[in-house]
């Protein structure tokens, strides 16, 4: 089953680092973000990757054509060039990079890939964007709901604090909020072919009129993920996943989720 990543926005809220390389590039301990999102994918077995990639394209391109040098050590023979690898990390990946638009809508990247994805059950994520998603709970939910589209809904922590108040009195003040209560949508998409359908072309991000159009039709449902999620939006979210990376990112610490039992269609508002 192949995995898109969207992975061709221009990443302006992290302006410091995406004036020269493009935003799911950006290092979190070392390793481009979206190696980390590859990584999760990994883990379940899923090594067939598909980069829409957009603003710097060559730059990513160059990245993965030159990936199994920075990713293994190597004996090079100066006069002739010849290199020989020596594996110091078995990844078996399968890489395509594709030009999907400097300026493309992520509905438009995805209607692109068309001929690349072929006539099977596909899986879409944004290359920003980190979570210790159970893939095969999410593959048993989507195949058991026989819709075209699941969608994994998460819950991201506050960011601010927050006062309760008693008229004009301030009856509790709180730092964090630990509690959740909206759902989002987090990414880690199931796609079947039939989802093209509903793409009209490079204005249209996936977010929006398509998401829209398939709950509309009963066609998209909702995989509750409940344990870790993160985006990478700003400097603040890239200097936190930073800090996670002391000893196994969380992103990376998989205990095995139930599927939900009875799939709910998506009221996508």
């Amino acid at each position: 089953m192949k995995t898109v990543l969207l992975a061709g926005g221009l990443g302006s809220r992290l302006s410091e680092e995406t004036v020269r390389i493009p935003k799911p590039m950006v290092e979190v301990s070392g390793r481009p973000i979206m190696l980390h999102v590859m990584d999760i994918y990994s883990h379940w077995g899923h090594n067939d990757f598909i980069i829409a990639c957009g603003y710097k394209c060559m730059t990513m391109k160059a990245f993965f054509n030159n990936m199994h040098l920075l990713n293994n050590d190597f004996t090079i023979r100066i006069d002739t060039g010849r290199v020989e690898l020596k594996p110091s990390r078995n990844v078996e990946w399968n890489v395509s990079v594709v030009d999907t638009g400097e300026l493309t809508m992520t509905g438009g990247r995805l209607k692109r890939l068309r001929d690349w994805i072929g006539d099977q059950t596909f899986m879409v994520t944004y290359a920003d964007g980190v979570g210790n998603v159970d893939i095969e709970a999410l593959l048993d939910l989507h195949r058991s709901h026989g819709g075209l589209a699941t969608v994994t809904a998460v819950q991201p922590p506050a960011r601010f604090g927050s006062l309760e108040l008693e008229g004009n009195r301030v009856a509790r003040f709180a730092e964090k909020v630990t509690s959740y209560e909206t759902w989002i949508n987090g990414g880690f998409f199931v796609f079947e072919p039939g989802v093209f359908d509903y793409l009209d072309g490079d204005h249209e991000p996936l977010e929006q009129a398509p998401l829209a159009r398939l709950a509309q039709d009963g066609q998209l449902f909702a995989y509750e993920h409940r344990g870790f999620w993160h985006p990478m939006d700003t400097v603040r979210d890239r200097e936190q996943l930073e800090r996670l990376c002391a000893g196994t990112p969380p992103w990376l610490s998989f205990e095995r989720e139930a599927s939900v039992a009875a799939a709910r269609p998506m009221i996508y508002a």
